[in-house]
């Protein structure tokens, strides 16, 4: 092993480390840039300044854990949903339906009550709370 004398200066300079880090700039910024100029155009649409006077009937099912329905708050058969909100609907075309399901009752239910609204073609939503409210 050759011990290298002090007084004796260095004649080249170790280049590798400073080429590593222009290549991984180099890779940053490649993938930077294309990521920003990928995407999706999307136009929103514009609210309008009018508040709407038009009137929507909404309608609240309620799915309890014994499979029971309620409609906005009153018990009723799957067949007397089902006259009631076909009532509701030559009342008000634009009528809808929110589904509240309960934690505790079977999912099956819920779809019935969504496959009722879609027999009917009711717009409707799915009612949903956070844990621990």
């Amino acid at each position: 092993m050759q011990v290298q004398d002090e007084s004796k200066p260095y004649d080249s300079i170790n280049v590798t480390p400073m080429l590593d880090l222009a290549y991984v700039l180099l890779v940053v910024f490649i993938l930077m840039t294309t990521a920003s100029v990928q995407g999706l155009n999307i136009s929103m649409p514009k609210p309008s300044n009018k508040p709407s006077t038009e009137k929507i009937e909404l309608k609240v099912v309620q799915v309890m854990p014994g499979g029971q329905l309620m409609l906005n708050g009153v018990p009723m058969t799957a067949q007397q949903l089902e006259n009631e909100l076909l009532q509701a609907k030559q009342r008000t075309p634009k009528m809808s339906v929110a589904i509240k399901g309960d934690a505790r009752s079977q999912y099956a239910e819920v779809v019935t009550v969504i496959d009722l609204c879609n027999k009917l073609e009711v717009p409707m939503g799915l009612v949903t709370s956070r844990i621990g409210t």
